[in-house]
């Protein structure tokens, strides 16, 4: 695990050189990009995407809808992601190499989403919070961390979003996701970890 303070360029390099390291070899590859909430995980995703001809998915598509949100269920360390659907619809169909379709779960709606269908390509990224559940890790083939501050990241998601929903990711969210975090290590598993992504990186 390469896990250290960079300067902008060298998280550029470090990412991409990694990326270019892991095509070289055959293969369908997939990528997982987890952290912390406004760490940086989507743009990080964007900007790989508009380098390389790859698949990007988000686990924010994969969160419990209601039916299957039990209180057993709830009390495990990311419990709150679907990642049984995640392995069925998305991780295993990958491999295959074959056009396949998925559903994505929308929070606001609590409906799915029109399937979306989805074109065979080398590489894939699965970017959010969960993504490095030690259910799907075993899909992996590059494992990235975001980390941040507490200070930053409040900044940033109040910059983003409304007070009330930066009150939830503060009291709610950001503690259930830093248990996950401890929990299962998630950060120590990492191949390469990356402190404070924000898009001008590069």
């Amino acid at each position: 695990m390469v896990c250290a303070g960079m300067e902008q360029t060298e998280k550029s390099h470090k990412v991409f050189f990694l990326i270019d390291g892991l095509l070289l070899i055959p293969g369908i590859k997939i990528i997982a990009i987890d952290g912390n909430a406004a760490a940086g995980k989507s743009s990080l995703a964007l900007r790989i995407a508009e380098k390389y001809d790859c698949n990007v998915f988000h686990t924010d598509d994969f969160f419990l809808p209601p039916d299957k949100k039990t209180e057993q269920r709830l009390k495990e360390a990311g419990g709150n992601m679907d990642r049984e659907r995640l392995a069925e619809e998305v991780l295993d169909k990958i491999r295959r190499h074959r056009t396949f379709s998925y559903r994505r779960y929308d929070c606001k709606l609590t409906a799915f989403l029109p399937p979306t269908l989805v074109s065979p390509k080398r590489l894939n990224i699965v970017e959010g919070v969960y993504s490095m559940h030690p259910d799907l890790i075993r899909y992996y083939d590059l494992k990235i961390f975001l980390s941040l501050d507490k200070e930053e990241q409040s900044r940033r998601i109040l910059h983003r979003n409304s007070a009330p929903m930066h009150k939830r990711f503060i009291e709610e969210w950001i503690p259930l996701e830093d248990r996950y975090f401890a929990e299962f290590n998630i950060k120590a598993d990492s191949d390469l970890c990356i402190d404070s992504f924000a898009p001008g990186d590069f």
